[in-house]
């Protein structure tokens, strides 16, 4: 695992709202030293001189995305007690063989060791290591890099694809786990489902429906994100349950009409969207170490970091419609929404209506997004006549939003 010139981390995590500070560097240096099997052993006080940053640093990272599920860690116990590098897995969706520890501490043990006491003390918080020294990095070698993982990509060229396909047969096993893999990684509960029940549900399947499920299943997600649903089927589910049979039969017109849009949040369509996954269940969120310990320091400032988790963390699809659209970049949005959005009003940057939606946003604590400088309208719902208390009409205009939301759900047939 010397001189390795990529990171291989799981593509999932690059998008995720939890991510904070320096996660995914060090995310991609656990990606950077693994092994073909996901595991590496790493020392964080290496680890930390080579990011150049606090070892404490290292170390909340390193717990933040145990809890994400994107790394798991085993610690090792030396004979005299000392601090000793552990072992960390950037999790892949791999069974890992009972021998496997056995066979790699030999090779690594003489560089991670028992950490030695002078070598073992923490950095103070705060306080930067000392930045790696001046010298290049070694120039890559000739050889192939040092993870060939066909489960990650494959080194088959179109030649060789085509000739799986031809002479050895559309069913053959390792044709077969190609596909399976590849219509796996696209499902939404992809990173975190178990890998020997979905394989075992999709070889259950008979050919044609394997084919009918790999054909179908873009058009089941579409439904069922247009249907403004919290998705958390598992694919073993979906694929037991042949759940792309209940679409039913879709004429050209119809799929055309249901057909996304893109569109920015400031639009009466993008707020519609935003506003519809504000909506949904706030996502369970829990204090890492380092934010308990000031609440345990300054009790006064529970409801300043909650607050800031929840605006931050509570709704990460909302946040990236935010993000995106203040990156100028657009984004799709069904239909359904689209016409529930037609209503929306237009609303003066900075006034009375305006402040208004902010307040609601506050107590809720919802993420705002914030108008650009030269924006001088913004889309909300519209408010009912006759109500002169403003946080009052814009609770029930949302209400009335919310309502056309869920009737619109219950015609939904995907889920």
């Amino acid at each position: 695992m010397s001189n390795p010139r990529f990171s291989i981390i799981p593509a999932w995590i690059v998008t995720d709202g939890r991510l904070k500070g320096s996660d995914l560097k060090v995310l991609c240096l656990l990606g950077t030293h693994t092994n073909k099997e996901g595991w590496c052993r790493r020392s964080q006080v290496k680890m930390a001189e080579q990011l150049g940053c606090g070892r404490s640093t290292v170390q909340d990272s390193l717990n933040r995305l145990a809890d994400i599920g994107a790394v798991e860690k085993r610690k090792v116990e030396s004979v005299d007690g000392r601090d000793s590098a552990h072992w960390y897995r950037v999790i892949l969706d791999r069974a890992l063989s009972s021998n496997a520890f056995s066979a790699w501490e030999a090779d690594d043990e003489k560089e991670f060791g028992p950490i030695s006491g002078a070598s073992a003390v923490a950095p103070p918080a705060g306080i930067p290591a000392p930045p790696a020294g001046p010298e290049a990095a070694p120039p890559a070698g000739s050889g192939p890099a040092p993870i060939n993982d066909s489960s990650l990509t494959s080194n088959l060229n179109e030649e060789e694809r085509e000739r799986d396909r031809n002479d050895e047969g559309e069913e053959n096993p390792k044709a077969l786990e190609k596909r399976f893999r590849k219509w796996w990684s696209t499902w939404p509960t992809y990173a975190t489902d178990t890998e020997t029940t979905t394989r075992r549900a999709w070889l259950d399947l008979t050919a044609e429906q394997r084919k009918t499920c790999e054909y179908r299943t873009a058009e089941y997600l579409a439904a069922a994100k247009a249907s403004g649903r919290k998705f958390s089927k598992a694919a073993a589910t979906y694929l037991s349950e042949r759940a792309w049979e209940r679409l039913g039969e879709r004429t050209g017109s119809a799929a055309q009409a249901s057909s996304p849009e893109p569109y920015t949040a400031y639009s009466r369509a993008g707020r519609a969207l935003l506003l519809a996954e504000l909506l949904k269940p706030e996502r369970h969120l829990t204090l890492n170490p380092i934010e308990q310990k000031i609440i345990e320091d300054k009790p006064e400032k529970r409801d300043l970091i909650w607050r800031d988790k929840r605006e931050k963390q509570g709704w990460p699809e909302a946040s990236k419609l935010i993000e995106t659209t203040q990156q100028r970049r657009r984004f799709n949005v069904p239909a359904r929404i689209v016409a529930i959005g037609q209503s929306f009003d237009k609303v003066k940057v900075g006034g009375d209506v305006w402040q208004a939606w902010q307040r609601l946003h506050h107590r809720r604590c919802w993420p705002w997004l914030a108008a650009p400088e030269g924006l001088e309208w913004m889309q909300f719902p519209r408010l009912p006549d006759g109500i002169e208390d403003l946080d009052e009409a814009c609770d029930m205009a949302l209400g009335e939003f919310d309502a056309a939301l869920r009737e619109g759900r219950g015609n939904d047939n995907a889920a």
